[in-house]
């Protein structure tokens, strides 16, 4: 088994990259899953494990999602103590990473249900908000969120928010959210967007409307575009009672969920 002290060593260089870029990560098929209960995940639910790290500590307190790891990763290096405090996205690094090849999450695969729930994330940005959404979809079990710009679905920090999750649900990242919505609409999907704005309808009223529904959840400072807007059937709204004019995009997109699941 391999040792790695150093942090010029190659295999620490391209985790490091893949950490910090979308277009590596992108470019190379990978992305990099940290801590034990995750990198168990990763390989319980089918992804392939290119390049797995730990630390010896990490070994003797996760033994039992180690080992499994090891045996099944193309793989396997052991990293100093001083190598995963550099590598860790986190306060208190577990001294567990994993190179993951990218999920095979391609929409065109995936038969939509005509009755289902679904979420259309346009733009987001914070990846915390991103996981957050994703981990609350799959609680609640949404059929599927289709990702279209803002932060990547491999980001560390939305891997981390979902805990798990983006490995589990239906979630897929597309080029062309008009596109994306007319497709659900060719299934008979009814396709809101959901906005502040108080001539929109409201949630509640949507969801006891329409059975196969999608909702659009907007940038975190802008909302949805008005292009979006254009191609969607409806807008609708969180009726707020406080004098806050909106929500934070993960919470509202709980609250449309939770209401469409119902």
């Amino acid at each position: 088994m391999e040792i790695i002290k150093s942090k010029v060593n190659e295999n620490i260089k391209i985790i490091t990259k893949l950490n910090t870029s979308t277009s590596f990560r992108k470019k190379q098929g990978l992305f990099v899953v940290e801590g034990a209960r995750l990198c168990s995940d990763a390989l319980q639910t089918g992804a392939k494990i290119k390049k797995f790290f730990y630390t010896e500590k990490a070994m003797e307190n996760y033994s039992e999602k180690i080992s499994p790891l090891i045996e099944k990763a193309e793989k396997s290096f052991i990293i100093s103590e001083e190598i995963s405090t550099h590598l860790s996205q986190t306060q208190s690094p577990q001294g567990v990473f994993c190179v993951v090849e990218m999920l095979d999450k391609n929409e065109s695969n995936y038969k939509i249900n005509k009755d289902g729930v679904y979420i259309i994330l346009e733009n987001v940005q914070d990846p915390a908000n991103l996981g957050a959404v994703c981990r609350t979809a799959e609680a609640l079990g949404v059929d599927g969120v289709f990702v279209s710009g803002g932060c990547d679905i491999y980001n560390p920090k939305a891997q981390r928010a979902a805990m798990g999750s983006l490995f589990r649900i239906n979630v897929f990242e597309t080029d062309d959210i008009i596109e994306t919505i007319r497709m659900l609409k060719s299934y008979g999907i009814t396709v809101s967007a959901s906005t502040p704005r108080e001539d929109a309808l409201d949630i509640a009223e949507f969801s006891e409307k329409y059975k196969g529904v999608a909702c659009v959840i907007g940038n975190e400072g802008n909302g949805v575009t008005e292009k979006t807007f254009s191609v969607c059937d409806c807008l609708v709204t969180i009726p707020m009672r406080g004098r806050a004019e909106s929500l934070n995009a993960s919470v509202a997109a709980s609250i449309i969920m939770y209401q469409l699941m119902k």
